[in-house]
């Protein structure tokens, strides 16, 4: 009997698992070169061909960034490759522009911080939930090279005085 509760047990975990996000591509070097203010969850409009490209896991977001044009968020330099078994008519353009969907309010909110400060809209990461294509979307602030040794530092001092703590924890 208690054979089948673990067995029971570890079915429900994996479809616990399929049932969240999958990450398809991370931008790593977002949180390093810039301050994160604020994100946001929006859709993204994609081909046949691209969706397919996104599932196999093939995405990079490196370079890309967004804009606000006519009132609609766009994604721009972001790379899907063509799917292996689209060619010709079925292939898409890697590198187009691609649409990003949210409510009216909320690109009027961006639209409206990135023109007044220095910020900038960079993608954080492609993601599939419920089986539609995500895209979180970060509100950002460059960070300068002082910066990026700040906050260096400061992740290390956090590190240390955690070590500390546990070392502490284990000899009392």
């Amino acid at each position: 009997m208690a054979r089948a509760k673990q067995i029971q047990r570890r079915r429900a975990e994996a479809r616990e698992a399929v049932a969240g996000d999958r990450v398809v591509a991370t931008n790593r070097r977002a949180r390093h070169d810039y301050e994160i203010i604020d994100t946001l969850e929006c859709g993204i409009v994609l081909t046949g061909s691209e969706v397919k490209s996104l599932r196999e896991g093939k995405a990079q977001i490196a370079e890309a960034f967004a804009r606000v044009d006519g009132g609609e968020l766009w994604l721009y330099q972001s790379h899907i490759p063509p799917w292996s078994y689209a060619v010709g008519f079925g292939s898409h353009d890697p590198d187009r522009k691609r649409k990003l969907l949210a409510h009216a309010h909320e690109i009027d909110r961006w639209r409206h911080l990135v023109e007044s400060q220095a910020l900038t809209l960079i993608p954080l990461r492609v993601y599939f939930s419920s089986g539609r294509a995500k895209v979180e979307l970060a509100l950002a602030r460059g960070r300068r090279h002082q910066d990026i040794r700040q906050a260096i530092a400061k992740r290390d001092a956090e590190r240390e005085m955690a070590r500390a703590v546990r070392r502490s924890e284990r000899y009392t």
